[in-house]
């Protein structure tokens, strides 16, 4: 088995099995979504190229949603989804997030005075953004400098309070999670463990468990557990002296095509797994300041170089670092592609 080809074309890269950016974030079931016009772009080549504004409509009309779910660090996460994983993951979260919570006097008390703030505050359809709630937090004597609301906000919205709302201009908005979300079923946490669990082996495998408990924030002992109660969902495959596991049903990928694939910082097929020393020679990496976390240029699996964009009006300049040298060709389809998305047209400098 070929790891890097499998996926690839388990990660939505070389396949495209949807239409909707919804069913993308579905599927994997959370998109890291640190960089939000990234994130967007990452659904977006995975739907060959749909337009930004596309995505941004499922954004506003709560299709999907952006919030803190694992680790922590933004996510997009699908409404059905995000009570079930709430739950299973703001443990963890929050322990992480406990040395910051006490050097911010963010006891359980305070907290508690937050959220009732909170709920008062947005009750009613109500979309504010973090400056707006932090002067209301301010009108009632709580301290929001130095990061403090940035704690506030992420600890409502693990506890299932707050979610995102539409954009307001540029800026970012929360809004009440049940008003937002209708209310759904209550799983239990093992039937949790096993869905999140199916579902990253589906969308990243192969995979270890180790890269599992990197993506989700969960115990290596979670994991475990979670592969257990998939059943026969799930199998493995010994590559390289190293257990992988993914789905038991998963389609045989095809062969290797010579695209250049211009993935956006922070994506999935990237961060999605612990040991990333099948993307590219450590010497690469490493002496190009993390191109990892960088914008990558990725053929038949491999990062070849890092590239970077500069909007104008009504056009994107789009520079690159190449590790080796590239198909003009290709990488003039690879920025096509990109510029559709953002309804632009592209400019390569020679």
């Amino acid at each position: 088995m070929d790891i890097i080809k499998q996926r690839l074309r388990n990660q939505q890269i070389t396949q495209h099995d949807f239409k909707k950016p919804e069913d993308v974030v579905k599927w994997f079931g959370a998109v890291q979504a640190q960089d939000y016009a990234g994130a967007k772009w990452a659904l977006s080549l995975r739907l060959k190229g749909l337009k930004d504004k596309v995505i941004e409509r499922a954004l506003t009309d709560g299709k999907i949603l952006r919030t803190h779910v694992m680790r922590p660090t933004w996510h997009f996460v699908h409404p059905d989804d995000i009570r079930w994983m709430l739950a299973l993951t703001k443990a963890r979260v929050n322990a992480g997030n406990a040395t910051r919570y006490r050097e911010f006097g963010l006891d359980e008390k305070a907290l508690n005075t937050c959220h009732e703030i909170l709920h008062k505050t947005l009750e009613g359809n109500n979309q504010l953004t973090r400056d707006e709630l932090s002067e209301i937090f301010n009108q009632h004597n709580i301290a929001t400098k130095d990061n403090r609301a940035a704690h506030i906000l992420m600890h409502a919205e693990l506890a299932g309070l707050i979610c995102s709302g539409a954009r307001n201009g540029n800026q970012f908005t929360y809004a009440l999670l049940d008003e937002r979300v209708p209310k759904t079923k209550v799983i239990e946490r093992d039937e949790a463990l096993a869905k999140l669990t199916e579902r990253y082996f589906t969308s990243h495998g192969p995979a270890t468990v180790r890269d599992f408990a990197w993506w989700s924030g969960l115990t290596l002992a979670d994991v475990k557990k979670g592969i257990e109660l998939t059943g026969d969902k799930l199998q493995s495959s010994n590559i390289n002296k190293q257990q992988y596991w993914f789905a038991a049903d998963m389609p045989v990928a095809s062969r290797f095509n010579n695209k250049i694939y211009l993935l956006p910082n922070y994506d999935e097929y990237i961060v999605g797994y612990a040991d990333r020393s099948t993307l590219s020679a450590a010497s690469d990496i490493n002496a190009r300041d993390n191109a990892l976390f960088s914008n990558t240029m990725v053929v038949k699996g491999k990062v070849k170089g890092v590239w970077r964009r500069t909007l104008k009006k009504d056009s994107v300049v789009m520079e690159s670092d190449q590790f080796e040298s590239m198909d003009k060709a290709q990488l003039k389809k690879a920025a096509d592609i990109y510029a559709k998305h953002l309804g632009k047209k592209v400019l390569l400098p020679h």
